[in-house]
């Protein structure tokens, strides 16, 4: 029981020390350097924008995070926009910095903020929607925002790291609930034993074990079977067993005998390797094969 406490205790603990560990600490490194590479990934993005409208002299201003996971792309002076050309652009600048699947993007007019072009990327191609493309947007002020539908940049969530810490804590408890058991009942079972079959005796303690399960022996049983075990696989006459284990002790009473090898046969069974045979007129004997 204080094993069990104490293991509960401890998943506790571990559970606690990693939530706090990996969210306030690990999840703001994370979460600041994928900021930086979103900063880096859009500002390429911008500049092969304006290399595509043959402008290699204006600024790519900075990059501005509006909200949580989303972020503003705008440019120094005007341009123009083919649909075609800011699909490539993004996918292929996302896949080389190993960016999120799942975003939205929207050119949105500097005069009047009004949404000019926008299409939505998902790893889920029924989820991807791209319209209009081979359009072109005349060349006016645009500014681009980027909308992480799913921000996730190792492809685990803190939601689901979360689930696997407590499932991680659960298997350790487990563990030691298990480990607990093991040894609370190599604890119990501790002592000298013969070997009988696929059987521990424990002479001492009246009682067989296999395979972690207990058959509790009667004294009676228990000093029948000291007799058997000591003479395996020969005869010992009925007079001797009943000399050995009643009239030594003053009690003898006539079929009590065959009544307690009935139950020890019957405790015994589970092992066919085992068999305790009457040998009619003479006595019994312990075959072990």
């Amino acid at each position: 029981m204080i094993m069990k406490r104490n293991a509960i205790y401890f998943c506790i603990g571990l559970t606690q020390v990693l939530l706090f560990s990996v969210f306030p600490y690990s999840t703001v490194i994370q979460q600041d350097d994928f900021s930086e590479r979103i900063r880096v990934s859009l500002r390429e993005i911008g500049n092969q924008l304006l290399l595509s409208d043959r402008d290699s002299t204006s600024l790519v201003l900075p990059i501005i995070e509006t909200e949580d996971s989303k972020y503003r792309l705008s440019f120094q002076g005007q341009l123009a926009i083919i649909p075609d050309s800011l699909v490539s652009i993004v996918k292929r600048n996302f896949q080389k910095s190993d960016m999120p699947r799942h975003y939205r993007i929207e050119v949105i007019k500097c005069n009047d903020n009004l949404v000019a072009y926008s299409y939505q990327m998902s790893a889920d191609a029924e989820s991807t929607i791209i319209p209009c493309l081979g359009r072109l947007l005349p060349r006016d002020c645009y500014i681009i925002e980027l909308y992480f539908i799913k921000r996730d940049s190792s492809g685990l969530s803190e939601k689901n790291l979360a689930y696997s810490l407590i499932v991680m804590s659960f298997g350790v408890l487990v563990f030691f609930l298990f480990k607990g058991r093991h040894s609370s009942m190599e604890d119990r079972h501790k002592g000298k034993f013969i070997k009988v079959g696929s059987f521990h005796f424990y002479a001492e303690q009246n009682k067989l074990i296999k395979k972690k399960i207990e058959i509790s022996l009667s004294k009676k049983e228990c000093e029948l079977l000291e007799i058997f075990v000591a003479n395996q696989n020969q005869i010992v006459k009925r007079d001797e067993l009943t000399k050995r284990v009643w009239e030594d002790n003053g009690v003898f009473v006539g079929r009590s005998l065959d009544t307690y090898i009935s139950k020890l046969r019957k405790k015994l069974k589970s092992d066919n390797s085992l068999k305790l045979i009457n040998v009619h007129g003479v006595g019994y004997k312990l075959e072990v094969s």
